[in-house]
């Protein structure tokens, strides 16, 4: 089925999404694959915004260019199964968990982002044949015409620039083209959505720091991320900033009404300022899992119980994998699958309109669904937004090109004197 060309791009019928619920296979998305699908995927720029990757080049024996399983060691991304599943690069999460808001902390925090960044650009350097450091809305194509993936650097969680804000200039210089002010906490630059309810604000949304550090992104070229950031922080984000703004992996509050996911008016003012939404498919943020406060913290202790998620063996994964298994068994969570996953992408689609959305699934960052656990089922969306209607036009712009169009935009915006003495 197609749009009538004078049909609100992105306007679904009820037809036409159960058009889809037709098509899908139990939940765990499309059987099939179609030529079309495949074509239309390998002509368009494949882009996801939200890679939490980096947490797993420091492991023992973990090799990007290696074929890993979900099922055995729990990533999802690496070099093979992006060439499986047709992704192009995207952006490569900074990702800082939220510690002590003391000089300590904050010194040990930007020690820590500082370690990220540099594994990352440590392995485009020890993979040139396969990745490339991109920076620029053109990288990304050029990139791919070369047969090799783009890898653009965010920050998640600006805790590693709370000892010193400058910073930001450096990460900028060593590729840093995207930056988010906080994580599931407040912190000194903005509140946090919290993960369910979201938690009283310490600063009424962003502190004078935090909107010192939205001028400076936006005098260097650096897109402003609001995900896991407040409505509070939204709201004043899309008023201060001058240039277009990204939630890099969100869902739909109308969907599902956590805390983590925005409302429509404020995708629809997203919209209008130019701004993207990337689609995040972390199951507890699109499904009421029937976690408990009480499930939370056994989760937590467990985790600690191993040291955290880091640095653990083949053994130790296995066995905590067994116990989070037996861990949601006895709280009876219900598990997320692709078509949850696709009605709040099409949702989405629906309120913004398909020049404003793309995918950000945090994959490696807790990301992934019953159908779609890692990169390399990606061509099941693809399958899924041909199912419903869209056009090869706007599929391209969900798969990446809504991405590309944002860089370009942010950049065309940023102060030349600024981004020339930052490079120097």
């Amino acid at each position: 089925m197609k749009f009538d060309t004078t049909f609100k791009a992105g306007a679904l019928s009820a037809a036409l999404l159960l058009a889809f619920a037709a098509t899908a296979h139990a939940g765990t998305g499309p059987a099939q694959i179609s030529e079309r699908a495949r074509a239309i995927q390998a002509r368009a720029i494949n882009l996801d915004t939200h890679l939490d990757t980096p947490a797993l080049f420091s492991k023992p024996g973990w090799k990007i260019t290696d074929r890993h399983t979900f099922q055995d060691d729990g990533s999802q991304i690496d070099y093979p199964r992006m060439v499986e599943g047709g992704l192009d690069g995207g952006f490569w999460v900074v990702f800082t968990g939220q510690g002590e808001r003391d000089a300590a902390g904050n010194l040990k925090a930007r020690d820590a982002g500082l370690r990220r960044l540099s594994e990352i650009r440590e392995m485009v350097a020890a993979n040139p044949d396969k990745f490339e450091l991109a920076t620029t809305a053109d990288d990304a194509a050029r990139i791919k015409a070369a047969g090799k993936k783009s890898v653009y650097i965010s920050m998640e969680n600006a805790y590693p620039l709370e000892y010193d804000p400058s910073l930001l200039s450096f990460y900028y210089k060593q590729g840093l083209r995207m930056i988010s002010l906080a994580h599931i906490s407040h912190n000194d630059f903005a509140d946090s959505a919290g993960m369910g309810v979201a938690p009283e604000g310490e600063h009424g949304g962003l502190s004078e720091k935090g909107k010192a550090m939205i001028a400076e992104a936006n005098r260097l070229g650096i897109i402003i991320d609001q995900s896991h950031a407040s409505n509070a922080v939204f709201d004043q984000m899309l008023e201060l900033s001058r240039a277009p703004i990204i939630l890099s992996h969100s869902g739909a509050y109308d969907v599902f009404a956590h805390s983590r996911n925005i409302d429509d008016a404020r995708i629809r003012a997203l919209a209008k300022k130019g701004g993207v939404i990337q689609v995040n498919s972390l199951g507890g943020y699109l499904i009421d899992t029937g976690a408990t406060p009480e499930y939370r913290a056994e989760r937590r202790r467990l985790y600690e119980s191993f040291g955290g998620r880091d640095d653990l063996g083949d053994a130790e994964r296995a066995q905590l994998k067994a116990r989070l298994a037996e861990l949601d068994a006895k709280y009876n969570i219900r598990k997320a699958d692709f078509d949850d996953y696709m009605r709040h992408l099409l949702h989405i689609i629906k309120v913004a309109g398909w020049e404003h959305v793309g995918l950000g699934a945090d994959w490696d960052g807790g990301g992934g669904v019953e159908g779609y656990e890692d990169i390399a089922a990606l061509p099941k969306v693809v399958q899924a937004l041909l199912d419903a209607g869209y056009d090869e036009r706007q599929i391209g712009g969900i798969l990446g090109g809504n991405t590309v169009r944002l860089i370009r935009e942010v950049q065309a915006l940023a102060d030349p004197a600024a981004v020339k003495a930052a490079l120097e």
